[in-house]
């Protein structure tokens, strides 16, 4: 009996099927970067499924956290509070920030002027 090893294109095209992102544009983010000359299939392929990983992980748990479980849905403001509350998703802040009105942040800047004012007197 003699087993038959998978070619590598055989291998590259079953793990290819395994993975949603688009290995074309995870390549092009990957070689924006001027430390980047050559990209490795594998290393391609494992960035890529990474990447799918973590977003399906901040995914899970913003809909696991969020309020997204009574209507089925994820929203925007799951992932900005998942991202300010959890510790591990801290460094996506600057990324998802929470949404907030116009009127309310002009109100918060005037505030801060009048505590400044304040301060200097």
């Amino acid at each position: 009996m003699s087993k038959r090893s998978p070619d590598k294109d055989d291998r590259t095209a079953t793990s290819t099927k395994n993975i949603s992102l688009p290995v074309s544009r995870v390549r092009l983010i990957m070689k924006s970067s001027p430390d980047v000359c050559n990209i490795n299939q594998d290393a391609l392929f494992l960035t890529t499924k990474a990447t799918e990983l973590f977003v399906q992980h901040l995914a899970l748990c913003s809909f696991n956290h969020g309020l997204g479980k009574e209507s089925n849905s994820l929203s925007y403001s799951d992932l900005a509070n998942t991202a300010e509350e959890t510790e591990t998703f801290h460094f996506l802040t600057d990324i998802l920030p929470k949404k907030i009105l116009a009127r309310d942040y002009l109100r918060s800047l005037e505030e801060m002027q009048q505590e400044e004012e304040a301060a200097d007197f």
